[in-house]
């Protein structure tokens, strides 16, 4: 079978990614590899929630959650500075804010000097009073929302089946209700406020799953607020170049990503079973008997 040529990736200045919640039923990680491989960054901000420790379980972590890690892995190696700041759903990462792996770095938050100004990045649940005050029932909606993305993919399922048009169960919800409307609201106008404050031109967050850029003003000035939306539901992500500046990118909305993906020889020997890998090293240690 002949191998698909791989398509040339888009240099990138910066690219932001959130909320991709590897090790979950709802993450797309699939389509996250294919935008990563189509993308060449200088820097990657990985701004919260990449991996989802909260629902973490050996049980459930499919070759292509490891793929992501691996490329992520290669992105550090071959140059692109990657630094990854912690979300709710990562905290335990916290304890480890300043380490430094090479071209990876932990932290909580990050400014960047860019030609317009300077940006401030932050995952966001530091303004959730439900994270503040009660973080079992946090645990609690995060369980939840996790079991309606899976029953979204089977109502999907079916409406596919069926020649119907997809629906996003947990996107209708959160639309419906006013107290999640005001919720996204307010959080928006926080971050543009301790922004504006600090002297930043842009704020970008994560953590609310709302795609988003635009311009915020306060009583004190104004800031281009932006948000990378999520790898669960939107499939979003930002990126700037100072010849652009930022562009919110939608996974639906590229029209490379409808060709069929190029053939990876790595990927696929990486994905061979457990007992396959052992005795090929087996073998390299000429340890077989």
């Amino acid at each position: 079978m002949r191998e698909l040529p791989r398509p040339r990736r888009r240099k990138v200045e910066v690219a932001v990614i959130s909320d991709v919640h590897l090790g979950t039923y709802g993450c797309h990680a699939a389509e996250l590899l294919r935008y990563l491989k189509s993308i060449r960054p200088k820097v990657l901000v990985l701004n919260g929630d990449v991996v989802d420790i909260w629902q973490f379980s050996k049980n459930y972590w499919p070759a292509a959650h490891m793929r992501v890690v691996r490329h992520l892995a290669g992105l550090a190696a071959k140059g692109t500075r990657i630094h990854y700041l912690t979300g709710n759903h990562d905290e335990l990462l916290r304890k480890f804010a300043g380490t430094r792996l090479g071209n990876l770095r932990i932290d909580n938050k990050l400014v960047l000097e860019l030609s317009e100004g300077k940006a401030w990045f932050f995952h966001g649940d530091v303004f959730d009073v439900t994270m503040q005050h009660s973080r079992w029932l946090a645990r609690l909606g995060a369980h939840g929302y996790d079991l309606l993305i899976v029953l979204n993919r089977v109502v999907n399922f079916g409406l596919h089946k069926l020649g119907r048009p997809r629906v996003a169960l947990s996107k209708a919800v959160k639309d419906r209700v006013k107290g999640a409307v005001n919720l996204v609201s307010n959080f928006e106008q926080t971050a543009a406020g301790l922004a504006v404050e600090a002297g930043y031109r842009y704020v970008v967050c994560g953590h609310i799953h709302q795609p988003e850029i635009k311009t915020l003003r306060t009583a004190r000035g104004e800031v281009t607020y932006l948000n990378s939306g999520d790898w669960v539901e939107n499939l979003t992500a930002l990126e700037y170049s100072a010849a652009t500046g930022w562009q919110l990118y939608r996974y639906a909305q590229d029209a490379a990503m409808e060709q069929p993906a190029a053939a990876d020889a790595a990927d696929q020997a990486a994905d061979a079973p457990v007992a396959t890998l052992l005795n090929d090293l087996l073998a390299e240690f000429q340890l077989r008997q």
